[in-house]
């Protein structure tokens, strides 16, 4: 057996972070056919999704920010100004996210991660189905992550 002697360290290190990402990428692009065909195209990079509601004021009544990546929609974050709860606005701006992913840019399906104490029932009316139950994430609290056929 080799032994061998490695230094750990725990710092924050923008630039060792990024050139891990390289080395991790380029590895999964190796080992993956699907990964290997999208270098290259616009598929490849992940694109921001933003949409914003303002109230008559000007001020942010709600929104929803996330990204596309090939085929999918990525639901970040979605918030609605307690004010603004129950008057459809949360519908108004999935939906909208829902429909710029899949008729402007080519998604098929959509995924998020909520908590218990949010919305998971919400997103399940909207037709999201449950694929992952993390419980205790954090602790006393159970994580969801859920998706959605766009097309």
């Amino acid at each position: 057996m080799v032994s061998r002697m490695f230094r750990l360290e725990t710092e924050i290190d923008r630039a060792r972070r990024d050139l891990l990402r390289s080395r991790l990428r380029d590895t999964n692009t190796a080992a993956s056919p699907v990964l290997r065909a999208l270098r290259g195209t616009p598929a490849e990079r992940e694109l921001p999704l933003h949409v914003w509601a303002l109230d008559e004021a000007g001020e942010l009544a709600g929104g929803l920010v996330g990204h596309t990546w090939t085929t999918w929609l990525h639901v970040t974050y979605l918030w609605v100004d307690d004010r603004h709860r129950g008057s459809g606005l949360g519908s108004g701006l999935l939906e909208t996210a829902e429909r710029i992913a899949r008729e402007e840019r080519g998604c098929a399906a959509a995924r998020l991660e909520t908590w218990d104490f949010q919305a998971p029932e919400f997103y399940k009316k909207k037709g999201y189905e449950v694929v992952c139950v993390i419980p205790d994430y954090p602790p006393g609290t159970t994580e969801y992550t859920l998706t959605k056929r766009l097309s």
